[in-house]
């Protein structure tokens, strides 16, 4: 054969391995802090500063091998933040920080990991006497309802179908699988303590009868008391409406008992508008869910600490 025609078809070969080639999913990676403001809150959701508290917070944890191409400490947080909040499909997010679906998994589970494992550092009930008396005082101003000292309710988190052994349990009564959550919060809207390892057929008065914050208030922890609503068993610690009031007393006793316990209710409304995962529901596997929770609950403590306003929007 003519050495020509062999050079010929060697560059034709090289010509089909350029076509077949594997396409580059790793585009230059773009400093998200480099944003403005305004571009930064409207693509995740958060301010700049705020994001920049969580980098300072986790920088530590989040350490990564100086081998390949690593993620720095922000495009982690910032990739996690953006598919929490806005409920991203996780191939939307690699494309726009430059990295594959299967590193933006790997990212918002361990950075749910780091987080979860800081939260008693913001999730946490008033301890000290004069942290009890300002609660109390700020619930009594709302509609001068004595001695309140946290609103407690749960709500349902939507999470995909369990096959497993026990996954007719994640059920709930409007019939969509679920993991029931309890809340108690301040009236700041600030969430003093949650519980997350309930499936949904759970009832809210089982999963408050075995949490350990009822030892506590049994053990007289607390200066306050309670509100929830009529699903819990009214204790001396636990204040629930009147099912038939019946005297002017009574009625009063009772819308001021709802005024005052709304608080939790508005609480998980903004939560969930906060990070629209909550809202439409968390579809990977039951334990990082629960973990999820934990940490978009300490990353919204983190945010009513270091901003005046609250961090919803």
């Amino acid at each position: 054969m003519d050495i020509n025609m062999i050079d010929l078809m060697d560059l034709e070969d090289l010509d089909m391995l350029e076509t077949t080639r594997r396409p580059d999913r790793h585009r230059h990676r773009v400093n998200p802090f480099e944003l403005s403001d305004e571009d930064f809150r409207y693509k995740y959701r958060f301010s700049k500063r705020f994001g920049e508290k969580i980098v300072g917070i986790l920088r530590e944890d989040l350490v990564h091998d100086p081998r390949g191409c690593p993620l720095s400490p922000e495009i982690q947080v910032v990739c996690a933040l953006r598919n929490w909040a806005r409920h991203e499909i996780q191939d939307d997010t690699a494309d726009l920080h430059g990295v594959s679906q299967p590193v933006v998994s790997r990212t918002c589970k361990k950075v749910a990991e780091i987080l979860s494992r800081k939260s008693r550092e913001f999730i946490k009930m008033p301890t000290t006497l004069n942290e009890q008396q300002e609660t109390i005082r700020k619930f009594r101003s709302i509609a001068n309802f004595p001695t309140v000292i946290g609103a407690i309710d749960c709500t349902h988190i939507r999470v995909k179908k369990v096959n497993a052994d026990g996954g007719q349990l994640y059920i709930n009564r409007k019939g969509f699988s679920s993991i029931n959550v309890q809340v108690v919060c301040d009236a700041d809207l600030k969430i003093m303590d949650i519980v997350t390892r309930w499936r949904g057929s759970v009832h809210d008065s089982r999963i408050f009868r075995e949490c350990r914050l009822k030892q506590r208030f049994e053990a007289g922890a607390f200066s306050g008391i309670l509100l929830g609503d009529s699903g819990y068993h009214c204790t001396p610690y636990l204040s629930t409406p009147l099912l038939n009031p019946t005297t002017p007393q009574e009625e009063r006793y009772n819308r001021s008992h709802i005024r005052t316990r709304n608080t939790v209710e508005r609480c998980f409304g903004l939560w969930k508008q906060r990070f629209r995962c909550l809202l439409r529901g968390m579809f990977g596997d039951i334990e990082t869910a629960k973990k999820n929770n934990c940490c978009m609950c300490c990353t919204t403590q983190y945010g009513h600490r270091h901003e005046r306003r609250c961090v919803f929007w």
